[in-house]
């Protein structure tokens, strides 16, 4: 393993632990989505014309990954700031970037709570058939899906490097987001100006590729697609993150005063 990797997967796993013992985090990765999954099961079952319930038990779920990133990768980093080590971590030696990556991914796959809960209670309560088509394809889709979430968080993240307030961007974009993808709402219902700005989205794909595995259909394109933006989004985080770490320095930003 290079050095990069492990400075990746060190940061990963012990940023993953520490929101999995946060009871903000496990509320809205855990408990949070099944309102949404609860809303999305009554809306499909008021109608003949709408796609399966576990459509929407998927939906939902990746709905509840997006909003926890969405809502709390830019915390992250201001908490960084608030414990007064910001400036520790992009003095490292490392690269800023696979400094920071590991914190919204981590966020993202934690996500992964979400998943499990909103299928058991879509089960439990809804009587929502648990048939996975492809069973090894669904198990790639979802760290597709949750890495391709957590990049795009990075990318809305590293402006939160430089302004202090940029929290309020990333959610801002947390409903439009989930809504042009297609998590909830299939994007055929959406207007056509919409969908080119879906196809530039990974969680579009992720979610495709996702549903595909699960309910039917050709998983290999979505995947592909789904790679090919989280590297995308990869190299411009890498760039924003450069930019916005001279710009810092310059302006004396990265401290809390």
């Amino acid at each position: 393993m290079t050095r990069g990797a492990r400075v990746f997967w060190t940061g990963f796993v012990l940023h993953f632990k520490n929101l999995s013992a946060s009871p903000f985090m496990m509320v809205t990765a855990a408990i949070w989505p099944l309102v949404y999954a609860t809303l999305a099961f009554l809306m499909f079952r008021a109608t003949h014309q709408a796609p399966s319930l576990l459509y929407a038990a998927l939906g939902a779920a990746v709905m509840g990954i997006w909003s926890t990133t969405a809502t709390s990768a830019g915390g992250a980093i201001q908490q960084q700031r608030w414990l007064g080590i910001l400036e520790l971590l992009v003095g490292t030696p490392a690269r800023l970037i696979l400094v920071l990556a590991p914190i919204t991914v981590a966020i993202a796959g934690i996500g992964v709570y979400s998943i499990a809960t909103t299928l058991l209670w879509g089960r439990l309560l809804f009587g929502v058939p648990i048939h996975v088509l492809h069973p090894f394809l669904f198990a790639v889709a979802i760290p597709a899906a949750v890495l391709s979430i957590g990049m795009l968080g990075l990318v809305l993240a590293s402006s939160f490097v430089l302004y202090r307030s940029a929290s309020n961007l990333s959610q801002a974009l947390e409903y439009p987001i989930w809504l042009i993808t297609g998590m909830l709402i299939p994007l055929s219902l959406l207007p056509g100006w919409v969908h080119p700005l879906a196809w530039a989205l990974a969680p579009t794909w992720g979610m495709r590729a996702v549903r595909r595995a699960a309910i039917g259909g050709d998983v290999g394109v979505p995947l592909l697609v789904c790679a090919a933006l989280t590297v995308a989004y990869t190299v411009l985080a890498f760039l924003l993150l450069h930019h916005f770490e001279r710009l810092a320095r310059d302006r004396a930003t990265l401290a809390l005063t």
